[in-house]
């Protein structure tokens, strides 16, 4: 009965203590990696190229 007491004392203050953190810092970029958007960008282009040329072939 001991070691639960123990157990839960130490679990409610590490549970207080993540709850303390700081919120991030604000920024007006919306992308974590701004990198990211321009290759998500590239993909839909090369994806949409392709269909493109899939569906001229095909006619």
């Amino acid at each position: 009965m001991k070691a639960i007491k123990i157990t839960l004392i130490i679990t409610l203050a590490f549970s207080l203590e993540m709850m303390a953190q700081p919120a991030p810092p604000a920024s007006g970029n919306t992308a974590p990696i701004p990198g990211l958007v321009l290759l998500a960008a590239a993909g839909a282009a090369f994806g949409a190229k392709k269909a493109y040329d899939k569906k001229k072939t095909a006619e």
